[in-house]
């Protein structure tokens, strides 16, 4: 008798482990990527953590796959990234990153108007970067602009002023520290609606009407065979879902 119930003991474990291994076969793989706070693309605050959160959650689960995302300041998230073999990659991210080598862009999750802020009672109109060499322009720290603006800020062409994030950079052109502050359209039209550091004074600024470029926005995957795989898994994705549709859905 006691051989028996010793045997319907090993056979109640063996048939546990097979409903686990069937539980975790079914399970969906999960790709953690890094990212930072730059609203309303990327927010841990926000519905579906932002637009491109959204649009990058929808393309994984169209191959049956899950997103998870950490949220780190700006460079830190980038250096995660690369040496953290639990991470896949970072978003967002410009074109002009895939230079380096050390990580493979996707294919587009959608696009960010970049250009000026600039106050009201001091309006820039402007037709070439070069018009502006005289004027001081405000920057984020870490962040790219384009490649002309880059190079000339590199060459020392171009006066700037770094400030640690939008909002700064924001509340420097307010009090007249800079005469444009380099932001995306939507995240100067987010932070004058939504952020308490600038919406006090958000009467007195306004987007200059000429861009700087509309800049592709991408995930950067480490170029590793983890990476190379969630960028092929993504852009597969990418082909199923309405991109366009996601984000008009996240930003209302």
């Amino acid at each position: 008798m006691k051989v028996s119930w010793r045997w319907k003991w090993v056979v109640a474990a063996f048939c546990a482990l097979g409903v686990q291994g069937e539980a975790a076969a079914d399970a969906p793989r999960v790709i953690r990527l890094t990212s930072a706070e730059w609203p309303p693309y990327t927010s841990q605050t926000l519905r579906q953590q932002g637009v491109t959160t959204a649009v990058i959650r929808a393309a994984f689960a169209a191959v049956g796959c899950q997103l998870a995302v950490d949220f780190y300041p700006w460079r830190r998230a980038i250096a995660l990234a690369e040496r953290e073999a639990r991470y896949a990659g970072y978003f967002p991210e410009y074109a002009a990153q895939s230079a380096d080598g050390h990580f493979l862009l996707s294919e587009s999750v959608g696009d960010g108007p970049l250009g000026f802020a600039e106050r009201k009672d001091a309006p820039v109109q402007w037709q070439r970067l070069d018009e502006l060499g005289p004027l001081r322009i405000g920057v984020v720290q870490g962040y790219l602009n384009t490649d002309d603006l880059d190079r000339r800020i590199g060459d020392g062409l171009q006066k700037v002023d770094e400030a640690r994030d939008d909002a700064q950079n924001l509340l420097k052109l307010a009090a007249g520290r800079v005469r444009l502050a380099v932001i995306d359209r939507r995240v100067f039209q987010y932070l004058v609606h939504a952020d308490p550091r600038v919406m006090s004074f958000a009467g007195e600024l306004r987007f200059n009407s000429r861009l700087l470029e509309d800049k592709g926005l991408y995930v950067a995957f480490r170029n590793t065979e983890e990476g190379r795989e969630a960028r092929r898994l993504l852009n597969e994705g990418l082909k199923k879902i309405d991109v366009k549709a996601v984000v008009e859905a996240a930003l209302r």
